[in-house]
């Protein structure tokens, strides 16, 4: 595609992918790729910035360019990449971007990142079994959402390619399905809360 703008890397390198919306990017995003780098042993954590999740209202989201700013404001980190790759691509599902994702990068090895909350509403996600198929999926653990090899339907469906925490190190090197729950602080952090104080401080 004319648009896309490639994001250097070397051969055989290990990328966590975080994507959301970033509506804003906050410090907890911050701490999560943090403790990604290091318990995965990643050698960076791409932050990709999606125009419009198709399960999140417009309402209230502010623009792509808005986002992506905040970001690499907040991100300050020489292994985080913040990108709109979605919008280069011109995809809008998860498995769309993760095949291009594939094919573009086929040397590196991805993993993808996401909370507990996440992974209790993957199935709602489209081709959700397709994408712990496609890359190896690393959990982090959110206040009130539960994580663990028979905790809601998709790790259910994938309990027995769930691994130990202590797996983490190597995850990236594993065949999908592949899947962990990372053993880390919890983090109270949350971007919709922070648009709430946002809009009350106006």
């Amino acid at each position: 595609m004319s648009n896309f703008r490639p994001i250097f890397v070397s051969h055989g390198q290990r990328i966590g992918l975080l994507g959301g919306s970033f509506n804003p990017a906050h410090l907890g995003h911050r701490a999560m790729t943090l403790q990604a780098l290091k318990q995965l042993d990643l050698d960076q954590v791409w932050w990709l910035v999606t125009p419009q999740n198709p399960l999140k209202s417009v309402t209230g989201m502010a623009s792509l360019n808005t986002r992506l700013a905040e970001a690499k404001r907040l991100a300050n980190h020489p292994r985080i990449v913040v990108t709109d790759i979605e919008a280069q691509f011109g995809t809008r599902y998860t498995i769309d971007l993760l095949r291009q994702l594939r094919r573009r990068y086929p040397d590196i090895a991805f993993v993808w990142l996401m909370g507990a909350d996440n992974m209790r509403q993957v199935t709602y996600w489209r081709n959700w079994v397709e994408i712990f198929k496609t890359v190896p999926v690393a959990v982090f653990r959110r206040p009130a959402y539960a994580a663990g090899r028979g905790v809601g339907k998709a790790a259910q469906r994938f309990s027995k390619a769930w691994l130990p925490a202590k797996a983490a190190p190597c995850l990236a090197d594993k065949d999908a399905p592949a899947w962990l729950v990372l053993d880390h602080p919890l983090n109270y952090l949350s971007a919709t809360d922070i648009r709430k104080e946002r809009k009350w401080q106006k």
